[in-house]
């Protein structure tokens, strides 16, 4: 099965593009986003992803406001042998630039919910390390992601109204990441297993000149698993953008986090991030919380509209809900985004606090898998 790319010298086994170097069913390749005033007025999230050995692909787009309800779109079809075709239904995504800038549209549809709003990069692309993470004797995620750090442009129309997307106050991330990991329908048959859990946290910060990051993957005794915590220069212009790598990135020997949680939920009150660089000096980074946005959104842990998973040829779908009135320990809200304002003592910035802390974790008290933070 041939596609477009193949015309292109980037072939990294015998096979053509199409054609996954793995056969695990759980591959995947996706693009996400996320979006949000400095002030914290909104918030939106995009992603798309293929899923080539469950012949998916899907894509969701979210906004919230403060005190008002959550919009979300979802759409998923199955999956095209040629990739560059990133189009489902009404929605689609354009790269206009490769690693500079992106436009994604969302064409008048029955959610209420309709875009025309483009990406534009202000770092060069910045490679995480490989997250491999383990089952037993089984990987369950071995996945490469890079992220761009950058400003939005465009409107974004809602149920409620409409907003105006400016380059001046929205900053956004990009993420793109490829691999495998659990997605889809749960595998069945064979010898019962335990259910696994998971600790995650991710932060990616806008500074004036510059832009912070750490990644954290914990086991349940709150053990490091992968941590990774990324200084890199921040571009005034997309013209100044390097087209892929600037070697500018400077990496952390580590990377430690504390948190306080809200009270009989797993959704951070407050935060502490410190960058520990080469020479042991350590940058300890406060975070306040000032909007929350449910993952659920956009597909993760969705009852209904799960990553991955076969919803026909072609199917649309949306739903609203007020995030005031759900309950945070129920498994498909424990994952979540928080704009955030940071502050090291010195300088103050902007970002996103990415939290899913599902079973026991040791560091927060957390002794089953659904239980909350003791007051």
């Amino acid at each position: 099965m041939l596609n477009k790319l193949d015309d292109f010298p980037v072939h990294q086994t015998p096979e053509p593009l199409a054609h996954p170097a793995t056969s695990d069913r759980n591959a995947y390749d996706r693009t996400w986003f996320n979006g949000y005033a400095q002030d914290g007025s909104y918030y939106f999230g995009i992603g798309m992803a293929v899923y080539p050995h469950r012949g998916v692909l899907d894509c969701a787009f979210s906004v919230v406001r403060p005190n008002a309800r959550q919009h979300c779109f979802f759409a998923s079809r199955r999956a095209p042998i040629e990739r560059t075709e990133m189009k489902v239904g009404p929605f689609r995504m354009e790269v206009v630039e490769p690693m500079r800038r992106t436009r994604v549209v969302l064409d008048d549809n029955a959610s209420g919910l309709s875009c025309d709003i483009t990406f534009s990069a202000r770092t060069a692309s910045i490679k995480e390390g490989r997250q491999v993470l383990w089952s037993g004797a089984r990987r369950i995620m071995d996945a490469t992601r890079f992220d761009q750090f950058g400003r939005w442009s465009g409107r974004i129309r809602h149920p409620d109204g409409e907003i105006v997307v400016s380059d001046h106050i929205c900053r956004g991330t990009k993420d793109r990441s490829w691999g495998v990991r659990n997605v889809g329908e749960r595998e069945i048959g064979g010898a019962p297993t335990q259910p696994a859990g998971a600790f995650f946290l991710w932060a990616p910060l806008f500074w004036d000149d510059h832009i912070t990051h750490a990644i954290f993957f914990d086991g349940p005794r709150g053990e490091a698993l992968i941590r990774e915590g990324i200084v890199a220069p921040l571009y005034a212009s997309e013209a100044e953008v390097p087209g892929v790598e600037d070697g500018r990135d400077n990496r952390m020997a580590t990377a430690r986090h504390r948190i306080k949680y809200v009270p009989g939920t797993r959704l951070a009150k407050s935060a502490e991030i410190d960058l520990v660089d080469l020479d042991g000096h350590s940058r300890t980074i406060a975070l306040e919380p000032i909007l929350k946005f449910q993952m659920k959104g956009l597909g993760y842990s969705h009852p209904q509209w799960g990553q991955g998973v076969w919803k026909g040829e072609l199917e649309i779908g949306s739903e609203s809900f007020d995030p005031r009135e759900l309950n945070m320990l129920a498994p498909e809200n424990i994952h979540v985004q928080q704009v955030v304002r940071a502050s090291d003592g010195k300088r103050t910035g902007i970002g996103v606090l990415e939290q899913a802390s599902i079973g026991p974790y040791a560091p927060a008290g957390f002794a089953d898998f659904f239980d909350g933070a003791r007051a």
